[in-house]
């Protein structure tokens, strides 16, 4: 019978670089950027440094504080959870890959609520005037692995039920 938890160092190693590609990214911008300063890289994105107190979509931004701590909570918590499954599913490839990337970015924006009571955001799509909020790289990773997630679901889901 195969170990389960054979093969989870690599999946490990790739939430650890997700981590550190969010961290070094982030760690970049506040080095160079002052707050809500705007640097236009093509004429559908700019760079700008944003600071995000809520979760997606700034939900629970004007929250007066206590949602930090409820959004750090949650995320290690949901981290314990994806570790866990991690573990369990190491052996095969689209879940793991789906699981890291989202324990990666989620560790990375614990980060950022640790140290700056928010996230650091600074990616910043735009067309005709409108913006969609912007994001960072935990939130890339974040966003792709719920996508392989539910891909893995699509296509494996009664198998795994």
């Amino acid at each position: 019978m195969p170990n389960p938890a054979a093969g989870l160092g690599r999946w490990l190693a790739l939430a650890a670089l997700v981590l550190t590609l969010d961290q070094i990214s982030k760690t970049w911008v506040l080095a160079n950027f002052q707050f809500m300063e705007r640097q236009v890289v093509t004429s559908f994105f700019n760079l700008v440094l944003v600071f995000n107190p809520g979760a997606s979509f700034s939900f629970l931004a004007d929250a007066g504080g206590w949602q930090k701590w409820l959004f750090i909570v949650l995320a290690l918590g949901i981290s314990v959870w994806l570790f866990g499954l991690l573990r369990q599913h190491a052996q095969e490839r689209l879940l793991p890959a789906a699981l890291s990337l989202i324990l990666g970015g989620a560790i990375g924006n614990v980060i950022d609520r640790l140290r700056f009571d928010a996230v650091v955001d600074f990616l910043d799509f735009h067309m005709a005037g409108y913006h969609w909020p912007a994001f960072n790289v935990a939130d890339t990773a974040i966003s792709v692995g719920v996508v392989l997630m539910l891909l893995h679901q699509f296509r494996f889901g009664k198998e795994t039920s």
